[in-house]
């Protein structure tokens, strides 16, 4: 697994001072009618800037080949014509066993998937070409390869500062499944993705290395009318089924569709929420993570929430057996890949890391304890963590995740980011001590609450400094 480094970016305090739930929520409500191509290069002087404009909109954008053009991706993984270089990718990463996507087969509402040798993958892709991308052969498309997972001593890209601020992989590299949000897609012309939004409800964004994308959106909410009268979402948001009022009685709602094309070297912010299916309009390899952070961690947690509502819905039931609200979570983290007691831990490795962070910060040392912050690994595991347990501070003074926390004294805006990550992590866990589901569960509800007297604590320090 990829050792994560912990950056943080600077924010402005205006952020801070002019940040609250109904503003939020306001600015959200404004839904641009077009995606936004922007001629940001992303650096640390226009990170804050970047996050209030999008990131705090919950807006899509589409960033330049500027912040592409240094990756060795970039350079190693195509050719000068802009296709695919086959050798170096056959040479340098031939042996992986990557995941296969068959783009002309269905099954559960997804496409039917299987495990291939990354060189048989390119061998048939290279056939498909020569065949003018025949009818006749099945279109695969690599999806979801944890290549930084598997090659992590190959620098095949730079994380763009402004999607730096990423809980869900620093949470995730925390964990022992050897799992995270890092992916690489590669597919011929013609190969897709269905109808969707993204895993928990995150943010994504996705960096063409070569090749050209076309992009279909419709914002938070339209999604309600491309469902079936069963309540299933379209697979194929070009289908023909969806003019047949009697299976879709409301596509005749939608009132905003959004079509865009990405091209080679360009990378797209996808916002929280935001559905989209995608179309690889020539052959193309991508670069996509999923990531969440203070931004819209709320849609995250609420999107957790009312999974679980259609868990007791569905077992509603059998409600009387023994132990249901346990079983209730056990389905929830099958069907959604994260549970509450798991999302508290989540909310425990941010906040206390940021906790740590402050406290080590020369404007607090007076108040909270000295000492220079080094690199240090935190003794936490979550996984191995009772749920009757308190996580603390003096934890992740020795030891635990493989992250390594910035070795120099944080400036004004870092601090103010730290700032704004708590804030955000104590709106979820004052939700969290409010939500019967979550307080059922033994030990959570004091671990919450005395998370947020920590975070109360070090804030309250830094906005009195």
């Amino acid at each position: 697994m990829m050792a994560a480094s912990m950056k943080i970016n600077k924010l402005s305090r205006s952020i801070l001072d002019a940040d609250d739930t109904i503003k939020r929520k306001r600015l959200r409500e404004d839904i641009p009618v077009n995606i936004e191509h922007t001629c940001t290069v992303l650096t640390n002087e226009s990170y804050s800037e970047f996050f209030e404009r999008y990131l705090m909109t919950n807006r899509p954008c589409i960033l330049p080949s500027l912040n592409t053009d240094s990756w060795n991706s970039r350079k190693d993984w195509t050719l000068p014509n802009g296709k695919p270089n086959f050798d170096f990718l056959r040479d340098a990463f031939g042996k992986a066993c990557v995941p296969v996507a068959n783009c002309r087969k269905e099954k559960y509402s997804s496409q039917l998937k299987e495990e291939k040798i990354f060189s048989d993958f390119l061998d048939y892709w290279q056939s498909y070409i020569e065949s003018g991308y025949s009818e006749g052969m099945d279109n695969l498309y690599l999806k979801d390869w944890h290549f930084i997972r598997d090659f992590s001593k190959y620098k095949a890209y730079e994380i763009p500062c402004g999607f730096s601020s990423d809980w869900l992989n620093e949470f995730w590299d925390t964990k022992t499944d050897k799992d995270d949000y890092r992916f690489v897609y590669m597919g011929p012309k013609g190969s897709w993705t269905p109808f969707h939004a993204d895993v928990f409800r995150s943010f994504s964004w996705s960096a063409n290395i070569c090749g050209r994308k076309k992009w279909i959106f419709y914002p938070p909410g339209e999604e309600e009318n491309l469902r079936n009268k069963n309540g299933h979402l379209v697979y194929d948001v070009n289908s023909a089924d969806l003019h047949d009022a009697n299976s879709y009685p409301n596509y005749s709602k939608v009132k905003l569709r959004i079509e865009v094309i990405q091209e080679a070297g360009e990378i797209i912010y996808v916002p929280s929420g935001w559905h989209h299916q995608v179309y690889n309009l020539e052959d193309t390899i991508s670069i996509n993570h999923n990531w969440l952070n203070g931004c819209n961690v709320d849609i995250c947690w609420q999107y957790i929430k009312d999974n679980l509502i259609q868990v007791q819905r569905e077992i509603e039931d059998c409600r009387g057996m023994e132990e249901w609200d346990y079983q209730c979570q056990l389905i929830l983290k099958a069907n959604c890949g994260i549970d509450y007691e798991e999302f508290l831990q989540f909310m425990e490795v941010i906040a206390i890391k940021r906790i740590k962070l402050l406290r080590e910060s020369p404007i607090n040392q007076k108040e909270c304890g000295s000492g220079k912050i080094q690199d240090v690994d935190v003794n936490y595991k979550p996984n191995e963590r009772s749920s009757t347990e308190k996580p603390n501070v003096s934890e992740y003074e020795n030891s635990a995740i493989n992250m390594r926390l910035p070795s120099d004294n944080l400036d004004d805006g870092q601090r103010n980011h730290c700032v704004f990550d708590l804030y955000r992590v104590k709106d979820i866990l004052n939700d969290m001590i409010h939500t019967p589901e979550f307080i059922s569960l033994p030990g959570c509800q004091s671990r919450a609450n005395m998370l947020i007297t920590d975070i109360e604590k070090i804030t309250n320090s830094f906005l009195n400094s």
